[in-house]
Formats: structure tokens, sequence, C-alpha cells
């Protein structure tokens, strides 16, 4: 082992031991950024860039496990991702398509696809399905995978299935405007159900959600982190709780 190897570890070990475990938060947002520089910086493909950031999604749900994190909502493909060019996006989709499988069939988590499955080519979506069957009974971190999403979509398609259920009861537009709350609308989201981001982080140094949960994201911290994901390390992760907990969280008051 390298002295650098042995120094890291050494100064990782001493961040997680005076981690407060009762101060870290329940629910995390990824923002998985920074693959494709990830890969030029290092002389590789974008493809390896992304098989890069896929094995990185492994690590980071062990790191959860050990640090009593309850929900996990991975960005791994936005809306706005969809627009690639062929060439990189077949090859990007069959390496989501390959995580996903790999976090069903691990035993320890759960899945929920978050996003719009008809955006998504039809092997994806069986992927997703599939994924979110097989692991439907497990009792460990519930994973949000984020494919094909978008936060302004996801908001318009709640308030579009709130529309609908609503008139499917046979209540007004008038009756609807005049007793809807901001909970009308949660129970509409992708993440229906679940306690919203507590901490967000996004990798690569952007200082931006990019439309990330932007509608369960209004009390939660952010961590903005220089390195590329698939340099995103233990002692990043640790950092980002660490900070976290040395918030005072005010939910605007």
């Amino acid at each position: 082992m390298k002295l650098r190897d042995l120094v890291y570890k050494l100064y990782a070990r001493r961040v997680e031991d005076r981690l407060d475990h009762a101060q870290v938060p329940k629910h995390i947002g990824v923002i998985l950024d920074g693959n494709r520089r990830w890969a030029r910086a290092s002389g590789g493909t974008t493809e390896q860039g992304h098989k890069a950031g896929a094995d990185k999604v492994r690590e980071l749900l062990g790191w959860c496990a050990e640090t009593d994190v309850e929900v996990v909502t991975l960005w791994l493909l936005s809306t706005d991702n969809l627009d690639r060019a062929k060439d990189e996006l077949v090859p990007l989709l069959g390496i989501i398509e390959g995580v996903v499988r790999d976090i069903a069939a691990d035993g320890r988590w759960r899945v929920h696809h978050v996003g719009q499955l008809d955006l998504l080519p039809a092997r994806t979506q069986r992927v997703l399905k599939e994924a979110e069957q097989e692991a439907g009974e497990n009792q460990g971190i519930l994973v949000n995978v984020a494919v094909g999403y978008g936060g302004r979509q996801e908001i318009t398609d709640a308030v579009r299935s709130l529309l609908s259920d609503r008139a499917s009861h046979g209540v007004s537009l008038d009756e609807l405007s005049e007793s809807l709350t901001v909970e009308d609308i949660s129970e509409h989201l992708y993440t229906r159900g679940q306690p919203d981001p507590d901490l967000i982080i996004r990798t690569s140094g952007e200082q931006r959600l990019s439309g990330f949960m932007l509608w369960q994201s209004a009390h939660s911290e952010y961590y903005f982190c220089e390195v590329f994901w698939p340099g995103f390390r233990k002692v990043d992760f640790l950092r980002a709780l660490r900070d976290y907990a040395a918030r005072h969280r005010r939910y605007g008051s």
C-alpha cells in the first residue's frame, strides 16, 4: 500500500469516528455529475467514464448503509440527457440498466423509479419495472433511481395526476382551487409517501440543481463537491455528512 493511500484511509477513519450518527441525513439526493469530464481528464472514452460512474454507485450505497441513511435518490439520467447523440445515449442506457439490475439483485436495497417511464426505450422500461418488483420486499435503503427525470416535468405530472384524480371524484376546478394545499401536490409526486431530501450532493464543481427535486428540496441542505463523480471517495461522502451535521437547519424560520 502506498503511503498516500495509507494516509487517506487513516484520515477517512478519523472523519468517520467523529461522525455523529444522530445527525446523519435520512434522505440524501445525489446529482452524479462529471463522468465525461473525468474520462477526458484521464484519457479515457465517454463510455469508460459512465462505467466508472456506475461502479461508484455501488460504493456509495455501501457507505450510506454504514451511516444509517434510509433513502437515497440517484439522478442517473435527466430528460435533457435523452437528447444526447445516439452513439453515447445507447451505451449509457445499457450501463444504467446494469446499475439498476445490480441494485435490485444485491438483496439489501429497495428500488423505486422516479421519472417519465414512457420517454424511455422499451428495454429500459422493462428493466426498471422488473427491478422494482425484484427488490420490492427488501428491507434496506430505499433507492430512488431517477431515469428520464426532470423536476419541472415531475411537478407538471403531479398537477396533472391531481386534476385527474379530483375530476374522477366529481370535484370541480372551482372547488379544487379553493381547497388546494401543498400536501395535495406532494401526494402526487414521484416520491409521494417519502421524506423530502435532507441533503443534496452534487459532484464536479457545478453549483446548481439543474431541476433536481425542485419541489422536495425547498428545505434541503446542499453540498457541492469539486471532484468528478467517478473520483468521489468515501472521505468526500463523510465530509458532506460532517458538513451537514454542523449546520443548524431552520426550515425558513
